[in-house]
């Protein structure tokens, strides 16, 4: 398992989505990114979180963007004129994360658009697994492109590792926060999902994903 790697050379807009300010930008590769940056609201974790949520959906079989490591030198965004984007950028000097950017990809419409209850069995699965907090009605974080289902933005899963306090306990805990899931209506295959996808969380393909986090995420950073 591996990810590639750029570095970052032109900072095309803001997307300005909650506190966590990613951004559209071009790497020395020449393909277009939305960024995660690491000097974000909740730092190095949120980093950690889409990396972490979106190899595990592409293991289950699901259509997630590339991920690739995106370097931030000191010079890139020197010229933009948004102190509040100046700062992140200051923050996030190093490794940061992209997902490829999917040109011409439109938001997932619940209200128009159907999901077999297969798929949205095995969707609601994988963030109940993750906890995942943040694909509701009010933010699918899913795409079509393609004519095809593509998942994005799973920089909120595992909350619990903004806090570690009994986390043993929080690990047996039913995820309350699925009730908000807007795929939970159609999946009606739940007890089909687990036997399907379970089988794929082994042990060694997580010793392989944790090995994917550069050491500097791990250091946090608070005090920089």
């Amino acid at each position: 398992m591996k990810l590639r790697s750029a570095h970052l050379t032109r900072y095309i807009l803001p997307l300005r989505e909650g506190g966590s300010l990613p951004a559209l930008a071009e790497a020395d590769d020449d393909f277009k990114y939305v960024v995660k940056f690491k000097g974000s609201g909740h730092r190095e974790k949120s980093v950690i979180a889409e990396l972490l949520g979106g190899e595990i959906a592409r293991n289950l079989g699901f259509k997630v963007p590339e991920l690739v490591f995106l370097n931030v030198d000191e010079a890139f965004g020197r010229t933009e004129g948004d102190e509040e984007i100046q700062d992140l950028l200051q923050a996030s000097q190093g490794t940061n994360l992209g997902l490829h950017f999917l040109s011409g990809a439109i938001n997932y419409d619940p209200n128009v658009m159907k999901i077999d209850a297969e798929t949205a069995s095995r969707i609601v699965w994988l963030d109940a697994f993750i906890t995942n907090v943040d694909r509701t009605f009010r933010n699918t974080n899913m795409l079509m492109w393609n004519k095809e289902l593509w998942l994005i933005d799973h920089g909120s899963s595992f909350y619990f590792h903004h806090s570690w306090d009994n986390w043993e306990k929080q690990a047996e805990s039913p995820f309350s926060f699925i009730k908000d899931h807007v795929l939970l209506g159609e999946a009606s295959e739940i007890e089909k999902a687990d036997a399907d996808l379970k089988p794929l969380i082994t042990d060694e393909f997580i010793h392989e994903l944790v090995e994917l986090i550069p050491d500097e995420w791990l250091e946090w950073g608070y005090a920089k």
